[in-house]
């Protein structure tokens, strides 16, 4: 690992365990139950990393900016995400549809398998109300 510790590593409510030494992180620790909660022995080996639990405090001046910055490196949900969404949607589609819309033999089994489920469960709905008709009758 190499860097700062998520902010979203704070959030997690039922971490129990956790070693994030020899790491060369860096930075502020996130403020959070948890991380402050730990034995600084679970930091040991990163020089760079201040705040509760640790002695060493940091700046006040660097609180704001590492807080701001890690805020949106920590963001799981990007641009990039909804991009591949809409492409992977889109891809999936056309290669179900297209192929239904393009190939007629397909198609024409496609529809007979969907009738068939049709029927079926035309069926077994129809038997089910008459055994209940039949059982509380």
């Amino acid at each position: 690992m190499d860097g700062g510790i998520p902010t979203s590593l704070a959030q997690i409510d039922r971490l129990s365990f956790l070693d994030l030494s020899y790491n060369n992180l860096s930075g502020k620790i996130p403020l959070g139950t948890q991380l402050q909660g730990f034995d600084p022995s679970v930091y040991v080996g990163n020089p760079q990393l201040c705040g509760p639990p640790l002695k060493k405090m940091c700046a006040d001046q660097n609180e704001k900016t590492d807080l701001s910055n890690q805020g949106d490196k920590d963001e799981l949900i990007t641009l990039g995400f909804y991009i591949s969404m809409g492409l992977g949607f889109a891809a999936g589609f056309w290669g179900v549809c297209g192929t239904l819309i393009f190939n007629r033999s397909w198609r024409y089994a496609y529809l007979k398998f969907l009738n068939g489920v049709n029927d079926w469960l035309y069926v077994r709905v129809a038997l089910i109300k008459r055994q209940l008709k039949l059982a509380y009758a």
